[in-house]
């Protein structure tokens, strides 16, 4: 999983007075508008697992859409997009980035247009899911689709997955990690396997697997070692050494809105992309089908389990507030 550190940028910084003289920069600044508003048209709800809702005008992404999913006030990025001069760190501008989907050379356009030093891509950034992969997750719904990495980052997924799974929801782009998420994001009653006794050995088995291929890069050294820090389930599976590919099995799964499903996840492996692959969940029977249905169907998703469930929207506006 990539870093999890919260982004919180500062306020907006004040744009310049009349006074001043322009500075050399400045034709860069409506670039950058026309370049970031270009980029927020061509990313739809259904591309990042959110509901399109009524009335929507816009042909993307909304303003408000982008800075929530990339960890920043509302404010800041409608500043950003309208090309003022304020503060970007490169941690911020990797975020939207993130969030507009932009591949490598679009991403060392937006520093340059930011007028940020463009540090180089880490390997998880350089992971990239092209048209034709989403394409077909999109194709698959309403069956839900998701694309993994080797550490289970969520390169992508389909409306269905976001809404069996809509923890995907509440998480930044970046954080967006299924090991993560499992063993360090929740309290074990809100983990949204309800077999992890016998699945979550299994992930961890294939995991190693995945290591591997990476023994001693950095990446990947330091994920294992965070999170057998946060989690001290995490760290006595690892340790046992268990190695497993990934394979199809029947996962029982509690979803706080619409309540429990039993689904088949069957793994495919990409063959345009190395270590990446997509892990298709079919419902098992009659009646898990018409829960996926209806999960996929709820604008508002209750994250966690039943007890402690609270709205997306509401844990949304926390995050708002809090950075």
């Amino acid at each position: 999983m990539k870093d999890v550190s919260t982004i919180a940028p500062g306020p907006p910084s004040p744009a310049p007075s009349a006074s001043r003289s322009a500075p050399r920069s400045a034709p860069r600044r409506p670039e950058l508008a026309a370049f970031l508003r270009s980029r927020r048209a061509r990313v739809t709800p259904a591309d990042v697992g959110m509901p399109a809702g009524p009335r929507r005008r816009t042909p993307g992404l909304r303003r408000e859409e982008v800075a929530q999913l990339s960890g920043v006030g509302v404010t800041w990025y409608t500043w950003l997009e309208q090309g003022r001069r304020i503060n970007a760190s490169a941690q911020v501008l990797d975020a939207v980035a993130r969030t507009l989907r932009l591949d490598p050379a679009e991403r060392e356009h937006l520093y340059h247009l930011a007028e940020v030093p463009c540090p180089p891509a880490r390997a998880a950034d350089a992971e990239q899911v092209d048209s034709e992969v989403w394409s077909i997750i999109q194709a698959m719904d309403p069956l839900p689709a998701v694309v993994y990495n080797g550490r289970y980052d969520v390169l992508a997924a389909n409306a269905a997955y976001a809404g069996v799974f809509p923890w995907l929801l509440a998480e930044r782009p970046e954080e967006r990690n299924v090991l993560w998420h499992l063993f360090a994001g929740v309290p074990r009653c809100c983990c949204s396997i309800l077999n992890r006794e016998e699945e979550l050995p299994l992930l961890v088995a294939t995991l190693r697997g995945a290591y591997g291929r990476h023994v001693g890069e950095p990446v990947w050294e330091d994920f294992i070692q965070r999170l057998s820090e946060a989690s001290a389930e995490f760290a006595a599976l690892w340790r046992s050494g268990d190695v497993a590919p990934p394979g199809t099995r029947v996962k029982r799964v509690q979803n706080a809105a619409v309540g429990r499903l039993r689904l088949i996840s069957t793994s495919l492996e990409i063959s345009l992309a190395p270590e990446t692959r997509i892990v298709v969940y079919t419902p098992y029977d009659d009646e898990t089908r018409r829960l996926v249905a209806e999960a996929r169907s709820v604008e508002d998703p209750l994250i966690g389990c039943p007890l402690h469930a609270r709205p997306l929207s509401r844990i949304r506006a926390e995050r708002q507030r809090s950075g």
